[in-house]
């Protein structure tokens, strides 16, 4: 059962939809981490740090999928699958950025509580976005 989720090839979509989930929480544990950092430490505006935030965690999020969470591509040019996941990349981060922005701005949250919200909203729209154009 280890095995199975962890370390061989699977193209089961439960094995995929774990290691995505797993994946992700290493990206947004990056994510998160700048966000914060950039913003207490550095006192960069909220929506930057998160732009800068998001594009860190994105970068860790490609290459977790392409090492680890999907096995098949559909593209063999790495350079054209690279331009498309970032592509659904940037996608997320004007979700994010709208996301964030609405929650902190007009619904008076904690730009972290808006962050939270906006994770969920970004993560279902790239694993189907990515495996349904990337990694079918």
């Amino acid at each position: 059962m280890i095995d199975r989720f962890f370390r061989s090839q699977s193209d089961a979509i439960s094995v995929q939809m774990f290691r995505y989930v797993l994946s992700g929480a290493v990206a947004c544990v990056v994510d998160y981490s700048m966000l914060v950092m950039l913003t207490q430490a550095f006192k960069l505006y909220y929506l930057t740090s998160a732009a800068i935030a998001f594009m860190l965690g994105a970068t860790v999020s490609y290459i977790l999928n392409i090492i680890w969470v999907f096995d098949r591509r559909a593209f063999a040019d790495r350079r054209l699958e690279a331009i498309l996941f970032f592509s659904i990349g940037i996608a997320g981060l004007f979700l994010n950025h709208y996301c964030i922005r609405f929650f902190t701005e007009s619904a008076h949250f904690h730009y972290m509580a808006s962050k939270v919200i906006s994770t969920i909203a970004v993560f279902a729209v790239n694993f189907s976005a990515r495996k349904y154009i990337l990694f079918r």
